[in-house]
């Protein structure tokens, strides 16, 4: 029997999880066409038949059920040897950056000339992400993050406390009565978020004339007169109500995989980061 290959065990693991052909492409970035042409790749070599195919979805047959375990023990030690690898390579090379968007733009990317200046031969991707990558599979070498992570392989640590203050436009608080208030809050996905709660509080029915699940689209919407919301502190400057205290606090942390830290490239780029968050948040 040949050898299958690992890609092809790739697709086989992501139409198991994601249940259809059509998600398990959007999930890989790939033609439908393509992970049916690999499953089908797959189940030749192997001579079994791993999934029914169904209008509404593709289902896994016994056989499939059967190796389904192995071939997810198979795709994490290959995920451990990649971390390994990185973390035993040069001190040249990209370093992956993931945080929220609004921290991406508005904290970290000002700060890219400084960080470049010194980490010669290092290439920094900033990826800009609400969802949480996975470390242990490599989607990102350092993640900046508002909830600290609990798995016992990953390194963290506070880089930065960030305060939030209610804020308005000052035309707007000019035009009216704070009876008149309307307010501009998240949507339903971050309703839980501490900010959130406070201003659902402060409101006390008082209505919410826009939601979004973006902080940049909340803080233009405020700066545009269109209602008075809860900003962080690197988005509040000339906004902020006088008088008004929110007491919200959030730390900001940096996750690292295990293995990942020992990557010179990585371990410098870090310092460095946490040193500018530090220095800016003083």
């Amino acid at each position: 029997m040949d050898t299958p290959d690992w890609n092809d065990l790739r697709y086989f693991l992501a139409v198991a999880a994601a249940g259809s052909l059509s998600a398990a492409a959007r999930s890989l970035g790939v033609e439908h066409t393509t992970v049916s042409r690999r499953i089908e790749a797959l189940e030749g070599i192997l001579g079994l038949r791993l999934f029914d195919r169904f209008a509404r979805g593709w289902s896994l047959t016994d056989a499939g059920r059967a190796l389904l375990p192995q071939a997810q023990r198979i795709e994490e030690e290959i995920h451990t040897l990649l971390r390994q690898a990185s973390g035993a390579g040069s001190e040249f090379g990209t370093v992956r950056i993931s945080a929220p968007p609004a921290i991406a733009a508005h904290w970290i990317t000002p700060r890219l000339p400084a960080l470049r200046a010194q980490l010669t031969g290092i290439q920094i991707e900033l990826g800009a992400e609400p969802a949480r990558v996975d470390l242990s599979r490599r989607e990102a070498d350092i993640a900046i993050r508002f909830r600290r992570p609990q798995a016992p392989d990953l390194a963290v640590r506070i880089v930065a406390t960030v305060q939030y203050y209610l804020c308005a436009a000052p035309q707007y608080l000019a035009s009216r009565k704070s009876e008149e208030w309307e307010f501009i809050g998240y949507d339903e996905s971050l309703a839980t978020t501490p900010q959130q709660e406070w201003l659902n509080a402060f409101a006390a029915g008082r209505p919410f004339a826009f939601s979004s699940n973006d902080l940049n689209s909340i803080a233009a919407a405020v700066r545009f007169s269109a209602g008075i919301a809860v900003l962080p502190d690197y988005l509040a400057a000339g906004l902020i109500i006088p008088g008004i205290n929110c007491p919200v606090q959030r730390d900001l942390w940096m996750v690292i995989h295990d293995d990942v830290r020992k990557s010179p490239r990585v371990r410098r780029t870090a310092d460095l980061l946490a040193e500018l968050f530090s220095t800016a948040a003083r």
